[in-house]
């Protein structure tokens, strides 16, 4: 259990609903978690299960209508943000909290200058003069590794690469030395050699700067490589929960192992063809019209009559969470 002191994020039963012609969409059911100072806290899933979701919910970005955050608490630093007028809101937004997307170009301001950019976030919340607020932005290009940044922070974000654009959005978001950084699957965009580039680069600042750090992704290999614990997230519901090291050894919900059978792996020196790559059969369900019980039951080999009861999560030691009538019996199986 963590130390109330040490805790910079502390989420509880979170609900985050759409109101679409279709019907009520439960993006985000009951969803509970926590971040410490420092840490790294992985949200995995297939797309559609929630993760960006929960990154706006926090945020309090959910475009209403038609989304509404309807229940649960969000307390950063001890302050439920879900309590905040919008001109409270917008004083933590990009101060003690900020975000990194998955695609920069759509985040940056075209006609706007990078380091102006920059600036604009820091005089917000910070008061300073503009040459003062400029440096700082020059330095933070410099942290984030981008060659010439006096140069770079009078370009345009078409005139950067996008490797440049995604560190010089990490730059904006870090401006204010916030005490938690949401990453939304930051390397989606860019080539793997960037993007290992990128999360180094994170990590790296997230250590200088003592940050907490909520990592979106649906690549177990960089929650293998960055993160301390994981959350596995299914149809807006939270199934799993563990340390990498307890979640990679003994995944206790069929989906999660579902998940790591389905990375491919390099052939066996010597092997005469590769094995097959697994997959898990059928799609996530629609959220208006979610099967009775368990939503992964309908994919799942594992699947009994009780499944048809939502099961609720299990502690099985350590922290490991798992929402699964069967948990016990996923390891023998597979």
């Amino acid at each position: 259990m963590a130390d109330k002191s040490d805790l910079v994020l502390e989420v509880k039963n979170l609900k985050t609903v759409f109101f679409t012609n279709s019907g009520l969409f439960k993006a985000v059911d009951d969803v509970s978690f926590t971040v410490r100072r420092g840490e790294t806290l992985a949200i995995v899933g297939e797309s559609g299960c929630g993760k960006s979701v929960t990154a706006l919910s926090l945020m309090r970005l959910v475009p209403d209508p038609p989304g509404r955050i309807v229940g649960g608490s969000v307390s950063l630093e001890g302050t439920d943000l879900l309590t905040l007028d919008e001109a409270e809101m917008r004083a933590v937004r990009g101060n003690r909290i900020s975000m990194i997307f998955q695609e920069p170009m759509t985040s940056l301001n075209p006609v706007m200058r990078i380091g102006d950019q920059i600036v604009e976030a820091v005089r917000l919340h910070r008061v300073m003069s503009a040459k003062e607020a400029r440096n700082i932005a020059v330095e933070m290009l410099r942290l984030v590794r981008i060659p010439e940044p006096a140069r770079r922070a009078r370009e345009y974000p078409h005139q950067l690469s996008g490797g440049m654009r995604q560190r010089a959005m990490i730059a904006m978001a870090l401006a204010c030395r916030p005490a938690l950084l949401i990453a939304d699957e930051p390397t989606t965009a860019l080539d793997v050699t960037i993007q290992a580039q990128i999360l180094a680069l994170i990590l790296d600042l997230q250590k200088e700067l003592g940050t907490g750090l909520v990592l979106i992704t649906h690549d177990l290999g960089v929650v293998a490589q960055t993160a301390q614990r994981v959350i596995v997230m299914y149809a807006g519901r939270k199934v799993e929960e563990a340390s990498v090291e307890a979640l990679f050894a003994d995944p206790k919900h069929p989906y999660t192992r579902g998940l790591m059978a389905s990375i491919p792996s390099v052939p066996a020196s010597g092997a005469a063809t590769q094995a097959r790559l697994n997959e898990i059969p059928g799609t996530v369900p629609s959220l208006v019209r979610l099967p009775q019980g368990c939503a992964f039951a309908p994919r799942c080999k594992l699947a009994i009559k009780r499944c048809e009861e939502y099961p609720p999560l299990q502690d099985w030691g350590g922290g490991h969470l798992a929402a699964c009538w069967r948990a016990a019996d996923v390891a023998e199986v597979a």
